[in-house]
């Protein structure tokens, strides 16, 4: 039996502790380990694909567009796999899929989603101002404004001045939780409590 073959056995045994210990190991051996895990990726087994995504996302060979189909997987577990792995490798081609999955109605791929999206950067900026600006009517998804609110998280953490007149527009709105992010990011940018309404 091939080292590669005994180190999928072990990230495919059911076996938590085997699997994580076969992870380094399918790293070490590079590319010629790659069309084995993406064909775990296409199994029908919902642990077969989250491996396979797991250790493709620290893969230094491995594409991060490979894990943009996997924020739209029926199983949640994929899809955290997915959002996760590609804040492990930024990748500006994937901001429409994380943008679409701040809609997600898991909180934890959102919430990834978010960290992913920080991780890329400015680059994002304009998507996400599109979605914080969009009425919860027009928002896709099952939690519009969850979307809005992650959007905002995100530009609070990127720090772009391009971000300062949506969170002011958003400091006039009757949400706290958007309040909140509109002024953490005012705050961040150096505007703090100029741009808080009147008691």
């Amino acid at each position: 039996m091939s080292s590669l073959q005994a180190l999928l056995g072990d990230l495919t045994s059911g076996s938590e502790t085997r699997a994580e210990k076969a992870v380094p190991g399918l790293i070490e051996l590079g590319e010629a380990a790659i069309p084995a895990l993406l064909e775990l990726t296409r199994s029908s087994d919902v642990d077969q694909r989250w491996w396979g995504l797991r250790v493709l996302a620290q893969s230094p060979h491995a594409q991060a567009a490979w894990l943009f189909p996997f924020l739209d997987d029926t199983a949640r577990a994929v899809r955290q796999s997915a959002a996760l792995g590609l804040a492990l490798k930024p990748d500006e081609t994937a901001t429409p899929s994380l943008v679409k999955a701040l809609s997600d109605e898991d909180s934890m791929v959102s919430s990834l989603a978010v960290n992913a999206l920080v991780k890329i950067g400015k680059g994002v900026v304009p998507a996400l101002i599109d979605v914080v600006k969009r009425s919860p009517e027009r928002v896709e998804g099952n939690a519009p404004q969850s979307a809005r609110i992650h959007a905002l998280r995100a530009l609070a953490e990127i720090k772009d001045h391009r971000s300062i007149p949506v969170m002011m527009k958003v400091m006039e709105e009757d949400s706290a939780l958007l309040q909140h992010w509109a002024k953490e990011g005012l705050d961040r940018l150096g505007l703090d409590m100029v741009y808080m309404k009147p008691v």
